[in-house]
Order: C-alpha cells, then sequence, then structure tokens
C-alpha cells in the first residue's frame, strides 16, 4: 500500500488521475451533457449551503454508522454504479468492490461495466454487492441478467430510470469513445504517456463489456457491441416495467434518476425501497437542477414512503452531511471514487473513503453533533438552502 497520508482532499486524487488515465477515459468520468451547466451545478451548489457552527457541545462518542435499505454501512456512502470503470484502472470494478467491502460501504456494479458481475462475486469471496440494471429492448436479457445477479449474491437491484435515450456528451464524440481504446495515431500518441494504465491493461484479460459480451445474443466480439448498446436502451421504458423487474428481481429495489416531486411519489407507490435524487451526473439532461437542489421537496414529498438518497456533486465529507440534513438518508458517490481510482487503484478509494468519513465526523461534531442519524437541517444556516 502506498503512503497517501499527503493526499488530503478529492481534489488531489482528481488531479493524479487526470495525469494518469488516458484522456478519452478520463474526459468520459469527468464530463457533462451540451454545456456541462448541470454537471457543474452539482458541485457548486454544495457550496452555497453554510453550516452553523456551535461551541461547547460534548464531541465525545462520535459515529458516522447508519444504515441504507436495512444494511448497516460505516457511514451514509455507497459507491455508485460507473459505467467503463476497468477503464480508468485495469480490473477498476474489482479493485473498487474490494476497498468497499473492506471499509464498509456499500458497491454498486454497473450493467455497463467492463469486470462482469462473476468477476465481482469471486474477487469478494462472494460478499454481497448492489448491481445497476439498464432496462434493454431484449427483455430475455433482461431476464439472464437479473438471475446472473441472484446467483452472483447481489443484494439489491438499482434500477435507473433516466436513460432511455443517451445525452450527448461533446468531449466523448471528439474523443471517439470506445473499450477498448482503437490505435488511432492520436490514441496511440497519448497511450505512450500513460504507461502506468497500459501495464495494467496488459496484465488485465477484462478489456470490454463483460456483463454483455459473451452473455447477449449477437455480441460475440467488441465490433458488435457498440451498434448492439445503441439499439439496446429503450425509450419505451414505462412504470409497468418497473413493476415487472420488481417481480423479476423480488429482492430490495432502489429506482435512480429521480429528479421531480411527481415522479418521487410514483416511486414510493411502485413499492420500490429507496430512490436515488439524480441526474445522472449532469450526463444527460443538461439545464435540469442539481440534485442537491432537487432534494428537500422530494424528501418531503415522499417522507417515510421509501427511503430517499442522493447523488451528484459530493466530493466531500460536508457535502455528505448536507445532503443528510436536506433529507437524504443516503449518498452515493461516481467521480469521487473514479478519480480515486484512476489515481491509485484500491488505495486510492479506500484513501477517498477514508477522507469523506473523516470530513464528515469532524464536520459533524463542529456542528454539534455526535451521530450522524441525530443531523437534519437545523445543523444548517436558514436562507442558505
Amino acid at each position: 500500500m502506498p503512503d497517501l497520508s499527503q493526499i488530503t482532499c478529492i481534489e488531489d486524487l482528481r488531479v493524479i488521475a487526470q495525469s494518469r488515465v488516458p484522456r478519452m477515459f478520463y474526459d468520459y468520468a469527468d464530463s457533462g451533457a451540451w454545456t456541462e451547466g448541470t454537471y457543474r451545478a452539482n458541485e457548486a451548489d454544495f457550496h452555497k449551503i453554510k453550516l452553523r457552527q456551535r461551541v461547547a457541545v460534548n464531541m465525545e462518542g462520535r459515529s458516522t454508522r447508519s444504515t441504507m435499505i436495512g444494511q448497516e454501512v460505516a457511514m451514509p456512502v455507497a459507491i455508485a454504479p460507473t459505467g467503463l470503470t476497468g477503464m480508468q484502472h485495469a480490473d477498476g470494478e474489482i479493485l473498487g468492490a474490494r476497498a468497499a467491502k473492506a471499509f464498509g460501504v456499500p458497491f454498486t456494479l454497473s450493467t455497463m461495466s467492463i469486470c462482469s458481475l462473476e468477476d465481482i462475486a469471486e474477487s469478494t469471496d462472494r460478499h454481497p454487492f448492489w448491481f445497476q440494471l439498464y432496462v434493454m429492448r431484449d427483455r430475455e436479457f433482461i431476464e439472464r441478467l437479473i438471475e446472473r445477479a441472484k446467483a452472483a449474491n447481489v443484494s439489491a437491484l438499482q434500477l435507473t430510470l433516466d436513460l432511455q435515450i443517451l445525452g450527448q456528451r461533446h468531449k466523448d464524440i471528439k474523443n471517439g469513445l470506445t473499450a477498448p481504446p482503437k490505435p488511432t495515431l492520436k490514441n496511440l500518441i497519448n497511450l505512450a504517456t500513460k504507461p502506468r494504465w497500459c501495464l495494467g491493461m496488459l496484465g488485465t484479460k477484462r478489456r470490454s463489456f463483460g456483463n454483455i459480451v459473451g452473455h447477449a445474443k449477437g455480441v460475440g466480439d467488441l465490433s458488435s457491441l457498440s451498434s448492439w448498446t445503441a439499439e439496446q436502451f429503450d425509450p419505451a421504458l414505462s412504470w409497468a416495467d418497473v413493476e415487472w423487474i420488481k417481480k423479476l428481481w423480488g429482492g430490495p429495489l432502489i429506482l435512480k434518476g429521480i429528479m421531480d416531486v411527481e415522479d418521487a411519489r410514483l416511486a414510493a407507490s411502485s413499492g420500490a425501497d429507496a430512490l436515488i435524487v439524480s441526474n445522472h451526473g449532469g450526463r444527460q439532461l443538461d439545464g435540469a437542477p442539481s440534485s442537491i437542489e432537487a432534494l428537500p421537496a422530494i424528501a418531503e414529498a415522499v417522507g417515510t414512503e421509501i427511503e430517499v438518497w442522493m447523488d451528484g456533486g459530493i466530493r466531500s465529507g460536508q457535502d455528505v452531511l448536507k445532503a443528510r440534513a436536506l433529507g437524504a438518508r443516503g449518498t452515493l458517490i461516481g467521480r469521487s471514487f473514479l478519480y480515486a481510482l484512476g489515481a491509485f487503484g484500491e488505495a486510492g478509494v479506500t484513501r477517498a473513503l477514508q477522507i469523506i468519513q473523516k470530513e464528515l465526523d469532524i464536520t459533524m461534531a463542529f456542528c454539534g453533533r455526535t451521530q450522524i442519524d441525530e443531523v437534519d437541517s437545523s445543523i444548517l444556516l436558514p436562507g442558505t438552502f
């Protein structure tokens, strides 16, 4: 394990990841749709929210431990599902799952991961993890994917609702994003500056979409994958499909991509266990509000009918605390996780979780609280949220 004691914030990890990860994959993680206005707002809107500092309060016996859908967690943070994670660092999903297991937070594997469901189960001794599902036109593939998730000891299914069609991300088009990268002159020149990444990739067999290649009909090699995914995301997704998947899965169900009070009420009435206030990291509808801005009204609307979580823009423990104060039972980190992974692999992910937990713990104490489950909007300065 490298000594990462001088890495003190997520921004440190982002800078190092930018230097180590090939441009197309760094840009894939660090970008949003169209003008990227919503992507930037996700992070910036946290800074507008101010905390009430309290003094002469007994700060002993602090704990960040909580639960997310009944599962005990070291802090109310889970690793979000991110596509192409194994292109940020060789075997990236495996490394992230190992770090999450050791730290005591949930890990979510994406449908569009490089490492497969079976890879994660095997590499973590079948430790429970979460799986994120995209709804495809090929319903037989979805049925098989859910059965594979059950066999891999997945403990909760995260159904993403906000990617029926793909938002345009200018950087991905300009970079010619593929997994693995095509051997163009531009890519080869860039890869020559990333020897650490290249060596890692030479040492693994996992370089394409492990949940899809060899499992979906008509996808036996890399050349057919891009056309398959373009054709398969289902624009006709409806609440009836949510009900179908809920019955097919039979376990805890989380609905990701809720940004509107009306949709939140529908999510609560669907019988799902949790919803995630999320604008897909600003990668879908540019011009939508930030997740933290949308959170309070949604949390108020559904009350205790369904557990409310949020993701988007979390770069610190203070962000986690603010989200918790505004009604989020749990939070998810995507880019913070990817920066850490791209910078230092598994050790980087562990360091990111340490940074977030320490900042959450200390900030909570300064706000006069010792238990994360006691935090509410009274820790925030009125008029700033």
